[in-house]
């Protein structure tokens, strides 16, 4: 897409004003898919120098906001973590060619606010908090769960950028589940839920998105079994939260969070023997 009313392209490491019709740009993959008549100017990210991805001397999983999905995957391909399993899985449930994949990043699939957004799947469910500065040199943290808000809505102020997203050690050391379903073949996700459970205290959290217009997160601090799961959906997502576009009808990504939840429940009880 030629984005004909851009006037100027700023390199980010230049300070400067924000003001209307400015954009952060990334990988550019959802910026030029589109018209975008009240963008300006935008001020690209691509030389803040910013490490892909890494782990911190406290076992966090720092993921800068620039880190493309290919970047991504090359890595927890060697990480020797329990929860590793689980970016490939969600790396893979994006619709996107190898193009994409190469330019696409992770904090421009949050900050879109899709509820199709995979990237969004995988940091809520492994509690991402997401760092945020402001122009006035602000930082501010929010968890991924959190910082989405609806479909396409985000928590982030004008000017705002989306530095990093943490994800914590102890997150990484879950066992995790992940159930995914499109309405046809290589199809956006119409409903994509991941199940963690915890090895020091057993605890099981349920995160709900695709099928909601926001990540919902349900947590039992014991083993539930199949009632405690189905009253925590039902009574956790309301009816106006489940999405509605040509990716599938809300009946139908409902009945498939529910089907979901329950074979990760036993998934995940069966790995303990529970």
């Amino acid at each position: 897409m030629d984005l004909n009313t851009v006037v100027e392209l700023r390199d980010a490491r230049r300070r400067g004003t924000w003001r209307p019709g400015d954009a952060w740009l990334g990988g550019g993959t959802y910026l030029f898919s589109e018209p975008q008549p009240h963008i300006r100017r935008l001020i690209d990210l691509g030389r803040m120098g910013w490490e892909p991805v890494r782990l911190t001397p406290a076992g966090d999983l720092e993921i800068a906001a620039t880190c493309t999905i290919a970047q991504l995957s090359c890595f927890a391909r060697a990480l020797d973590r329990p929860a590793a399993p689980l970016f490939e899985q969600c790396c893979r449930a994006f619709l996107a060619s190898w193009k994409i994949w190469h330019m696409a990043t992770v904090g421009g699939n949050l900050c879109n606010g899709l509820p199709a957004g995979p990237m969004i799947s995988l940091t809520a469910a492994l509690d991402g908090v997401c760092t945020l500065l402001s122009q006035d040199g602000a930082v501010r943290r929010l968890p991924v769960a959190d910082f989405v808000t609806g479909a396409g809505v985000k928590d982030l102020g004008p000017g705002e950028l989306l530095r990093s997203i943490v994800l914590p050690a102890r997150a990484l050391e879950r066992r995790t589940a992940f159930r995914q379903a499109s309405l046809y073949g290589l199809g956006r996700s119409g409903a994509l839920l991941v199940g963690t459970r915890d090895p020091l205290d057993g605890e099981l959290a349920l995160t709900v998105t695709a099928s909601t217009v926001r990540p919902i997160r349900l947590r039992f601090a014991l083993p539930p079994n199949a009632e405690a799961v189905r009253e925590a959906v039902a009574y956790g997502v309301r009816p106006e939260e489940y999405y509605d576009d040509v990716h599938g009808l809300p009946d139908w990504r409902r009945h498939m969070t529910f089907r979901f939840a329950e074979e990760i429940r036993r998934e995940l009880a069966e790995e303990t023997g529970r």
